[in-house]
Order: C-alpha cells, then sequence, then structure tokens
C-alpha cells in the first residue's frame, strides 16, 4: 500500500533548464485549505505542478457520498496529466490539504512541450506506471487485508511525512515514536477503503494497546515497531 507519490516527484527530477521552461509555461496560483483543485469528471485538461501544500487524490465509490483517497501529494507534484494527455474527463478529485500554491498550465501547451522534450515525457510516463502500479497494489489490499492492516499500514506510512510541511520524505519503515498523523477519523477511513466506523473501532484496539494516541484531526505513533508488526498481519 501506498499514498505517497514516486521516490523523486516531477518536478525535482528535471534539470534546471527543465525546469524553467516547464515553469515558464503556466501562472502561479493559490488556494485555500479544502479547495477543490481538480474535480472528478470535469472537462478541464489543464496540468498543475505543485509548489507548496499538500493535496489529497480522491475517486468516487459505489456508496454514494463515500470517497476513497487514493494518493497524498506534495510539492514537486504533476497533477492532471491522464486529462491532459487523453482528452477524457478527469478520472480523480484533488482537495488542498491546506493552502496550495501550484503552477497551472494549460493541457495545450503541456502536450506541446512534451513532444518537444523527449526526456521529460518519458518523466511523466514513468510517473503514470508508477500510479498505475500503487493502484492496483491499493485494490489488491483491499481484497485481503483487515481494516486494521490497512489502518496500521496507511499510518506506518503517514507518520513518515508531514502533510503540512517541505517535501522530505522518510526512509520506509523509520516511523519515530511522538510522529502524528493529521488526518481525522474519516479522512483516515477514505485512505482505507473502510467506513468510519470501522476505523474507529480499529483506533480504539491501537489506543488499547498503547499503540496510538488520538486527539482532534490527529493521531500520535506510540509504538512504531507494534504498528509495523500489525501491517505486516502479526495477531494483536
Amino acid at each position: 500500500m501506498g499514498l505517497l507519490g514516486d521516490e523523486l516527484a516531477f518536478a525535482r527530477a528535471l534539470t534546471a533548464q527543465e525546469n524553467e521552461s516547464v515553469m515558464a509555461l503556466g501562472s502561479r496560483k493559490r488556494y485555500p485549505a479544502d479547495a477543490h483543485l481538480l474535480t472528478e469528471g470535469d472537462r478541464s485538461s489543464h496540468v498543475m505542478i505543485i509548489l507548496r501544500g499538500w493535496v489529497t487524490v480522491s475517486v468516487a465509490t459505489d456508496r454514494g457520498a463515500t470517497r476513497l483517497i487514493l494518493g497524498l501529494r506534495g510539492p514537486g507534484e504533476l497533477l492532471g496529466e491522464m486529462a491532459a494527455l487523453d482528452n477524457h474527463p478527469r478520472s480523480a478529485t484533488v482537495r488542498a490539504l491546506g493552502p496550495i500554491e501550484a503552477q497551472v498550465i494549460s493541457g495545450d501547451a503541456f502536450r506541446r512541450f512534451l513532444a518537444l522534450h523527449p526526456r521529460v515525457s518519458g518523466l511523466v510516463i514513468r510517473q503514470l506506471t508508477f500510479r498505475l502500479r500503487s493502484a492496483d497494489q491499493e485494490r489488491s489490499a483491499l481484497a485481503s487485508l483487515t481494516v486494521l492492516q490497512r489502518l496500521a499500514a496507511r499510518l506506518s506510512e503517514l507518520s513518515q511525512v508531514e502533510p503540512a510541511g517541505p517535501y522530505t520524505p522518510s526512509v520506509p519503515g523509520r516511523s519515530r515514536p511522538g510522529s502524528v498523523v493529521h488526518l481525522a477519523q474519516d479522512e483516515l477511513a477514505a485512505t482505507v477503503g473502510a467506513t468510519r466506523e470501522a476505523v474507529a473501532k480499529a483506533l480504539r484496539l491501537l489506543r488499547k494497546q498503547n499503540v496510538v494516541r488520538t486527539g482532534n484531526r490527529m493521531v500520535e505513533i506510540l509504538d512504531p515497531a507494534l504498528l509495523t508488526l500489525l501491517a505486516e498481519g502479526h495477531q494483536e
């Protein structure tokens, strides 16, 4: 399972000259917390490169208003490239976790740039491949893991990065005691494809075993080693 993007975000894989050329294609825009940067089903085709802040990427499910969070994207990440390339409706909704700054580039300008810069085009293909593989892993996890396992794995992953801070991904499995995940229970539920009630039950079990401490929109990791064991399927 994995919500975070590739180990090297799109903009950070560019050379200095490529980065300057790509950024010159668009303009910088600011968005408030909870703003929808992209909306599932929309026919727009522009792309965005996050400059500051973090966003969630989610899709609607067959349970009405319930959404499944597929990704957590931060500075340097490219968003909206699928609609820019295939001219189909947006496949997901992108929502700001906090104040966001992003470079917004029209789909036409982005496609022309890729046609003239095959190395950058290759980076986009690599990103698409990585995200498709991640989506396959998420579907496999939904089918084979319990809610407790999925939640433990997600907390282990998210505790390694501070969504409101700079893009500083940690080495997997290196979350530390005291690491905090700043998401509400309904948002956590959306990241593991479960109901809020099921996640609340799993959190109660984790609190009882002193693995986590919960508060308003936050989960503090007290025992990362045990959390990892639970994620791997060891009996609670």
